[in-house]
């Protein structure tokens, strides 16, 4: 399968925030809405992978990428986003630990919620 690349420091930021917009900027909800919610949206649309790469940035808060990769298996089911995405983040592989939690929460708290 093909995959798209979407480098959060080329696309994005060196130096991602927070959680919300109405934290600072370059929040992971801003991120989340603008850039990684239409790029995996062209990923389904072309049958290709997603591949975020997380190398380059001055490190991440753990809400930021709560916000963003949690948040997009919200919307999409944990399904589909393991289809789907590929994370990579040789800086610090713990992120990808991070990452992987931040989806399964995020679909336990869909599945609460009913939204499924």
């Amino acid at each position: 399968m093909d995959r798209l690349v979407l480098s959060i420091a080329e696309d994005y930021t060196m130096t991602p925030g927070a959680r919300l917009r109405k934290n600072g900027e370059f929040s992971g909800e801003e991120f989340l809405e603008t850039k990684l919610v239409p790029a995996f949206r062209n990923a389904q649309k072309e049958s290709k992978k997603l591949l975020v790469d997380l190398d380059g940035c001055f490190g991440f808060l753990l809400s930021f990428i709560d916000e963003a990769f949690g948040r997009l298996t919200y919307i999409f089911g944990k399904a589909d986003v393991n289809k789907i995405l590929e994370v990579k983040c040789n800086d610090e592989v713990s992120i990808i630990d991070a990452v992987n939690t931040a989806i399964d929460e995020w679909e336990i708290k869909r599945k609460n919620e009913g939204s499924c």
